[in-house]
Formats: C-alpha cells, structure tokens, sequence
C-alpha cells in the first residue's frame, strides 16, 4: 500500500485501505470502532456541533485531556472537528476525507492549526503529531481494517 506524507503548512497523511468507504467510514465514525484503533471515547456522534473529549499523550507521560467538536459532516466522504487541549492555548483542526478508488479507499488525513499551540511544550510539536498520526493511520486503522474484513 502507498502512504504519501507532506509536513508544511498542516501535517497531512494519506493512506489507501482495501476496504469499501463505507467500512472506513463507520471505522472513523462509530466509537465502538474507534477504540479499536484510535481512542476509547465515552460518546461520539458525526453530527455538527458535537463535542467529546478523551485523554491521552505519551506513552508513561503526562496525559492531555483533548476537547473537540465536530465542525463538518459529509456522510461517507468528510469529517472535521477542532482539536484543542484542556487548560493549554491553541486550536487545531482534523479532517478526515475520503475517496473511492476501485475496490479501495483513500484516507487523506489533515491536521491543520498546531503551530497555534505552546511551543515550549516538547509533547505539543508538530513531529509528535506525525509520530502519532502516522502510527494512528498506517498502523493502528489499517490492521484493525485487515481484521474485520
């Protein structure tokens, strides 16, 4: 499979999966999916004007609480919503677009606003963004993808 990765201006990655949209889609979109691959998120809804929040970072580091709304929703193609960390500033947006290709789907995944969070925050860099979104993208939903086949 190909992954095709540009840094500047937003961080974006693009993966194509061997899946229909319609499976990516309910990948990305479904909570009970998404704590497979992503994040256990106590409620998520791809509804504008949705907001959840879940807590991560790195690895025996401290922990982010992450708020988030959904901003946009095109049913089986688009989902955008901010990406914004509890008690920190800055605002940062997600967007998850997607594409058929033949029997295949191709996920363009675009993290958009990180300069606008502290830069003297080591955790908050832009290259820890690529670090997790590249593994979130080309590992974690592509097995999960291979697996419920």
């Amino acid at each position: 499979m190909e992954t095709k990765i540009m840094i500047n201006p937003a961080f974006t990655i693009e993966r194509l999966y061997r899946a229909p949209i319609a499976k990516v889609w309910k990948a990305i979109t479904d909570k009970d999916e998404m704590k497979e691959w992503y994040f256990e998120l106590p409620e998520f809804k791809a509804e504008v004007g949705f907001e959840f929040t879940f807590v991560g970072g790195p690895p025996g580091g401290k922990q982010y609480v992450h708020r988030c709304k959904i901003t946009e929703v095109i049913k089986g193609k688009k989902l955008t919503h901010s990406w914004s960390y509890e008690g920190y500033e800055g605002i940062s947006f997600v967007t998850f677009e997607l594409s058929a290709e033949g029997n295949s789907t191709r996920l363009k995944l675009t993290h958009s606003g990180l300069e606008t969070f502290p830069k003297n925050n080591p955790d908050l860099a832009k290259e820890k963004f690529v670090e997790g979104w590249t593994q979130i993208i080309n590992t974690g939903l592509a097995a999960y993808l291979e697996k419920i086949k």
